[in-house]
């Protein structure tokens, strides 16, 4: 099978990958399409010092299974693999496992391929009322809605989400369908005027904020952040980059300010917003491109103003194209 794979300098279309062994347990997905996120960005710039095919949002098929009943289904899967032995697994904290490997991105390869294998116990079945381009986007949504669980009640809240990027859009979207008023913070004209079509209330924050979220992908974000939280009130980090941070905490200590950190979210929540249309995710897709145009699809990912870019392994390699919205 062919693989997009990171070797450390750069990105390499492997042609003849040997296609992924299924243990009993697993199972073995054809990729129709994945996602390129800000963390894979960050891999090829040195983050986790990742080696192999990167890759953690993706939507496809089951080709084989213990459970015949998943065959030919679609879905998507949850990345993180602990090892299910130790005292974090045993306290169902499986996602903060020290022993995890993490779908594209620790220590087992991602969806950027042909096929992906991984536990069945990972998988979620998509409902028909969800397309395969907004699928694409459970992780990440997952992820934002992970915020609305850690802190429960974000009714009323005052909140500032720091970051026009595809997260910060994503979780502005989740938090406002809670119940939040939220602002989105961005330094990118055409990423605002996309979060205003979204009906995303854009603009400079003022401090005083009950919650501000940084998804800035910048190590001053949590600077920034602080600045604009009132006492007591909570910063949440979504920003995962390769470079370090330099931030001064002494407002945190004399603010006694809440510092969460926010990762990976459960799926179902995801699932049934893209299915409700409470989140919309179709208008952040700038381009799709096959897989053989991988380096090309990273290339214009990481170029400013773009949001989410995408590929399609099943793809005739042609020119990128801009999708055509889902039908409903």
């Amino acid at each position: 099978m062919r693989a997009l794979r990171w070797d450390g300098t750069r990105l390499v279309l492997a042609r003849n990958v040997a296609e992924p062994a299924r243990r009993p347990g697993d199972a073995l997905v054809r990729v129709h399409l994945a996602g390129i996120c800000r963390t894979d960005l960050e891999i090829t710039r040195g983050y986790l010092d990742f080696r192999g095919t990167l890759g953690h949002e993706w939507i496809g098929s089951v080709v084989a299974a213990d459970d015949a009943s998943l065959i030919s289904r679609r879905v998507v899967g949850e990345i993180n693999l602990p090892c299910g032995a130790c005292p974090t697994c045993a306290a169902a904290l499986g996602r903060h496992c020290t022993g995890r490997r993490v779908v594209g991105i620790v220590g087992a390869d991602g969806a950027f391929a042909d096929l992906l294998v991984l536990p069945a116990a990972n998988l979620h079945l998509v409902p028909d009322a969800i397309s395969d381009r907004e699928a694409v986007f459970t992780e990440p949504v997952a992820a934002a809605y992970e915020i609305v669980e850690q802190l429960r009640d974000v009714e009323g809240a005052r909140v500032v989400v720091l970051g026009d990027g595809k997260l910060g859009l994503l979780v502005a979207q989740v938090l406002g369908a809670a119940g939040a008023r939220v602002r989105l913070a961005g330094r990118h004209a055409t990423k605002l005027a996309r979060a205003a079509h979204l009906g995303i209330p854009t603009g400079e924050p003022e401090a005083g904020a009950d919650i501000v979220v940084d998804a800035t992908g910048a190590p001053d974000g949590i600077a920034r952040a602080l600045a604009l939280v009132r006492p007591r009130g909570t910063v949440v980090l979504k920003t995962t980059i390769a470079g370090r941070h330099a931030v001064d905490l002494a407002p945190a200590v004399i603010n006694e300010v809440t510092i969460l950190g926010s990762r990976c979210g459960a799926f179902p929540p995801a699932l049934d917003a893209l299915a409700a249309g409470r989140v919309r995710v179709a208008p952040l897709i700038d381009a799709m491109y096959p897989l053989e145009a991988g380096d090309r699809a990273f290339a214009h990912a990481a170029t400013s103003g773009t949001l989410k870019v995408l590929i399609e392994p099943g793809c005739t390699p042609s020119a990128p194209r801009r999708p055509t919205p889902p039908r409903r």
